[in-house]
């Protein structure tokens, strides 16, 4: 977790011209696209692995709420 006093992740440039910064932002997403290719079948595990909604269909678990 970050403290207070630690130096920025990333240091984003100022003063971008638009085409710039559409460009910029553009290989974000190629970068995005590329580690979630490169990662798919352990972000899919990760993910199912801690899917609440699945654990929430569990019918071994009994609701600690009442339905009202």
């Amino acid at each position: 977790m970050l403290q207070p006093n630690d130096l920025p992740l990333v240091c984003l440039p100022i003063d971008l011209s638009d085409e710039a910064a559409a460009k910029l932002v553009e290989f974000l997403h190629e970068l995005t696209e590329a580690l979630e290719r490169h990662y798919g079948a352990q972000l899919h595990r990760y993910y199912n692995a801690n899917d609440i909604s699945q654990r929430d269909l569990d019918p071994a678990r009994a609701p600690t709420d009442p339905p009202f």
